[in-house]
């Protein structure tokens, strides 16, 4: 729960009662779970890394204090969306899958046709990686362990693929059957990542928009640090500028997905919407001295660097 008075938090009270004190907060809880979402807009709980029977469900600290989340949609309008892939144990698959994925960082692997499922495109986080090729093949990336990227995958359908005879799935436990349902409480905020109706309050990741990735989670959580000790120093706000990508990706994003179908996008700097916006602005470069001249013509270099307090 939380301490608020108005538009100021004061604390937030932890499960055993013990209250966080704080000047400001940044609120990063995510927007999966908990249990009872994943049962109603997914397939039950998958055991994702997030251990809600172990550690309890999310709560949002912005919606506590009475800021009114959004909830993201898919294209059907139905609320939520599955986490866009899981994890498989890379010495679990055949020799043959393991040297291509050392050698190459990935590899891929036609599906049979009665394998092959459309309707998961539309299901699932990344949208960037909706297209045809991911439900024709199974793609997987090399992280470590195998990033199977699919939603959920029965592993009975899967051991019946040559080279998976004996493949074991890692992350989430049970995504055999079903992945975390993500974008259940998104915060509306200004582009200074403070939450609406707050004055000491900042959001950062997927809390602050229907975001996909963790590149998008540190522009946004760094910006949020760094205003929420703004707030102590009245010095006023930082807001990026639209010159520079993240500037751009986060005041852009904040309109859009006020919108009437803005529910239902997603935004990313690894593909879709944001990055063909990013091409068409000319903004996407990675020229690094040229990254570097934008920076400075606004004179924001090393902005983070800078100690307030």
């Amino acid at each position: 729960d939380v301490d608020c008075e108005k538009d100021i938090l004061k604390a937030v009270i932890l499960e055993d009662g013990e209250r966080i004190k704080g000047d400001s907060f940044v609120d990063t809880t995510g927007s999966s779970g908990p249990m009872g979402n994943c049962s109603k807009y997914g397939n039950g709980c998958a055991m994702c890394v997030l251990r809600c029977p172990s550690f309890g469900g999310r709560v949002s600290v912005t919606g506590r204090c009475g800021v009114n989340d959004m909830i993201g949609e898919r294209v059907n309008g139905d609320f939520g969306a599955f986490s866009g892939s899981m994890k498989l144990l890379k010495e679990s698959l055949s020799e043959d899958i393991q040297k291509e994925l050392n050698d190459k960082g990935f590899a891929v692997i036609p599906l049979p046709k009665e394998l092959r499922n459309e309707k998961k495109l539309d299901i699932k986080v990344c949208q960037q990686y909706a297209l045809h090729e991911f439900a024709e093949n199974i793609i997987l990336l090399d992280t470590g362990h195998a990033k199977l990227m699919t939603p959920f995958f029965d592993l009975e359908k899967l051991r019946s693929v040559p080279g998976f005879e004996t493949a074991c799935i890692v992350d989430p436990y049970s995504g055999g059957k079903g992945n975390s349902i993500r974008y259940m409480a998104v915060s509306p905020r200004d582009n200074y990542m403070r939450a609406e109706g707050m004055k000491n309050l900042f959001v950062g990741g997927e809390k602050s928009g229907f975001y996909v990735g963790h590149t998008e989670a540190i522009c946004t959580g760094s910006l949020a640090g760094h205003n929420a000790v703004r707030y102590l120093t009245n010095k006023g706000y930082l807001q990026l500028p639209s010159s520079l990508s993240i500037g751009d990706f986060i005041s852009y994003s904040n309109e859009e997905m006020h919108k009437k179908e803005g529910a239902k996008m997603r935004f990313t700097f690894a593909g879709s919407i944001y990055f063909n916006r990013m091409k068409e602005l000319g903004l996407y470069t990675i020229d690094k001295d040229e990254i570097e001249k934008r920076v400075k013509d606004v004179d924001l270099l090393g902005v983070y660097n800078n100690k307030l307090i």
